[in-house]
């Protein structure tokens, strides 16, 4: 199994360089308007599209990953939701186990039942350590994950988790306030778990504009991830791109 997109992390990280992420809901795209965030996507020089949701009304991811993929060569990584959405036509899948929560069906038990698709499918599988971080309201994620978020202020307890994650083998640590969330996650909790891990971290949910982003990749965040403000208005991308690429860490 080719490993090209986890490469392509890890050596940002080494290089410190950071990378930028935009999440596709297939329910709230249409091919057209896919289209025009593609084209936009490739002038801003996205790194990735992740494409999913903690729950789908319509089968399309399908269509979306196809749509984006005879468009552009930027990677298309499937954020799932359930054993369900898997798509051998992808780049590769977040397999995500979510760590904060004490439900096991989304330790482990959907790995189990996914397992034999995902090892045909030859996606590349990408080791996740998710962690759902309170954002300020009642979120799909937490919702239909049946988890409690960890309190937005409480960074031990985010950063023991994320250890713990990385202790177990978890190749990537994924901090997540939820999309439609309102506020994203702190640059205290993102700056105090970036300092107790090696593994890649992506942080997302919450990231309304460019100086937001450009905060938390400061703060440690390897890759950032914006959904509903790109929904909103897909030009943004291209202020939140610039200055994700060009954050330093302080």
């Amino acid at each position: 199994m080719n490993e090209q997109i986890y490469l392509k992390i890890k050596l940002a990280k080494q290089n410190k360089q950071k990378l930028l992420a935009v999440l596709v809901d297939p329910d709230k795209v249409t091919p057209e308007s896919l289209i025009t965030l593609i084209d936009i996507a490739t002038k801003a020089h996205l790194d990735f599209f992740f494409i999913g949701a903690s729950l789908l009304l319509n089968d399309t991811i399908n269509e979306c990953i196809d749509v984006i993929k005879s468009c552009c060569d930027i990677p298309a990584i499937i954020f799932p939701g359930s054993a369900m959405q898997i798509y051998s036509q992808a780049d590769s899948i977040l397999l995500l186990s979510l760590i904060s929560g004490r439900n096991a069906e989304l330790l482990i038990g959907q790995h189990v039942i996914a397992a034999p698709s995902l090892r045909a499918s030859g996606l590349e599988i990408l080791s996740t350590g998710y962690i759902l971080i309170d954002g300020g309201n009642t979120t799909t994620v937490s919702y239909i994950s049946n988890t409690v978020p960890i309190p937005h202020d409480k960074d031990e307890i985010a950063t023991c988790t994320a250890m713990a994650g990385e202790m177990l083998g978890l190749n990537i640590i994924y901090l997540d306030a939820g999309s439609g969330s309102l506020r994203c996650v702190s640059e205290s909790m993102v700056a105090m778990v970036s300092a107790s891990i090696k593994t890649p971290l992506i942080v997302g949910g919450g990231i309304q504009g460019p100086d937001e982003a450009a905060s938390l990749c400061r703060a440690g965040a390897d890759i950032v991830v914006v959904g509903n403000a790109v929904e909103k208005d897909p030009m943004l991308l291209f202020s939140i791109s610039r200055t994700v690429h060009a954050a330093v860490i302080i």
